[in-house]
């Protein structure tokens, strides 16, 4: 054994494989051995590879490799995909806006983020990516995929996809800068509407400051909260945790298992809820992954929610960030997650309690059809038309924000659920009243 080969196996098991880190049961001897063979791969390609490589190119893609077969998420960050995480975690980043995975060695898209590049160009959810720029990117890593992604800002890439069964066709799309902001609300007939796009750092405290503002407007006609995690495709473990704790009094909210028995950790719920006990929907499909899922898996269990949509992503597991001095990171799984009946949804996702499917409504504002008894001739109270039933004469003007999200088929349902509840509870107090004055 030479020089460099003695020195690369010596590297491998005191900076690699810690001895002390070896399970006392394995056999050493077969450890060495594959320790040995993978000098002697190294030392081949040093010597006889048609290209020079340098030894830093090798080690990164061996051990790339080796975090890379063993999960989907599981993978190396080089100093600069370490720092671009970071970043990502603050709410700006540059490139396209996607969250993408692999699947049996092709990136797959787990959601687009909202009012990013690759949301405008109509890229959805298992969107499979096979080619960009016209090279086929099949068999490449995630990090090479998502080098091949990005490029300078303002650049154009030419992402070919396939989608369900359809024939692979391409998409173009203008890389930027991309600024998220993670929480978004509006109003919907006296109920809140909070969409989350991401669980960034800032979340929490987005998502405390959208209800203040939303029932200051609404008042006490406030009649539940709509919380859309459609499409977000999770983010920060502590962040789900905390907007779940937002609506829940007590109770677990999620516990995760490591690889020992003794690697069990449990967070429950603190007293307060942001809407006190008002009716509550949350929205989910097959982009809602991750910390989505937590928040999602934790209010249904809990029944403090009703979850409406299509089944969600599927990942349950956790992943850890370890520094790597002076060499990037690594993103490595370290435990799986459990709703608070004990359910684990990796692979499986979290099943919404009434299945909605996506697509429009078919909304239009009021018309005046002439076929009421307001409009026959000589009608009693003819002059004391509601305005609900009188012609409409901006009837065809474009449909504002609110009216395109009452268009949303699924956020219709999720009003009219509401509302439902909101008319049965009133009903249930006035019933009460009277009982009670009997």
């Amino acid at each position: 054994m030479n020089n460099k080969k003695t020195i690369l196996f010596i590297f491998f098991i005191y900076a690699i494989i810690p001895l002390k880190t070896i399970n006392a049961d394995t056999n050493r001897q077969e450890t060495y051995k594959q320790l040995n063979l993978f000098g002697d791969v190294f030392q081949r390609v040093q010597e006889q590879y048609v290209e020079e490589v340098t030894d830093k190119k090798l080690i990164e893609s061996a051990i790339s490799g080796m975090l890379q077969s063993l999960d989907p998420h599981s993978s190396y960050l080089s100093a600069d995909s370490y720092k671009d995480m970071q970043v990502k975690t603050k709410g700006k980043f540059g490139g396209l806006g996607i969250e993408i995975t692999m699947e049996d060695g092709v990136v797959k898209v787990v959601s687009p983020i909202d009012d990013t590049p690759a949301a405008k160009a109509g890229m959805k959810s298992g969107d499979l990516i096979i080619g960009v720029d016209g090279e086929s990117i099949r068999g490449l890593t995630i990090n090479e995929s998502v080098s091949k992604l990005r490029g300078p800002v303002g650049s154009k890439v030419i992402i070919t996809v396939v989608r369900d069964k359809q024939d692979p066709y391409e998409i173009e799309i203008k890389r930027d800068i991309i600024n998220i902001k993670s929480v978004k609300h509006n109003i919907i007939k006296n109920i809140g509407y909070v969409r989350l796009t991401t669980f960034s750092d800032t979340t929490t405290s987005g998502l405390e400051k959208a209800i203040t503002e939303i029932k200051k407007n609404i008042g006490n006609k406030f009649q539940g909260l709509i919380l859309d995690l459609r499409n977000n495709p999770g983010g920060l473990l502590n962040q789900s945790i905390s907007v779940a704790d937002a609506f829940l009094n007590q109770g677990e909210i999620v516990s995760t298992q490591g690889r020992n028995d003794d690697d069990t950790s449990r967070v429950f719920a603190k007293k307060g809820d942001l809407i006190n006990g008002q009716p509550l929907v949350v929205l989910i499909n097959s982009g809602s992954a991750s910390a989505s899922e937590i928040v999602a898996g934790a209010l249904k269990d809990h029944s403090r929610a009703i979850i409406i949509g299509t089944r969600s992503f599927g990942k349950g597991s956790v992943q850890s960030i370890i520094p790597l001095a002076g060499n990037g990171a690594m993103r490595l799984t370290t435990a799986r997650y459990f709703t608070p009946s004990g359910i684990s949804i990796q692979a499986k996702g979290i099943e919404p309690d009434i299945i909605v499917e996506a697509g429009a409504t078919d909304f239009k504002k009021p018309k005046n059809n002439n076929r009421r008894e307001e409009n026959l001739r000589g009608a009693l109270d003819k002059n004391k038309k509601s305005k609900e039933t009188e012609i409409d004469s901006d009837s065809e003007k474009p449909l504002t924000p609110l009216e395109k999200l009452l268009q949303d088929n699924q956020i219709s349902r999720a009003v009219d659920m509401i509302r439902g509840i909101s008319l049965f509870n009133k009903n249930e107090l006035s019933q009460k009243t009277v009982s009670a004055k009997n």
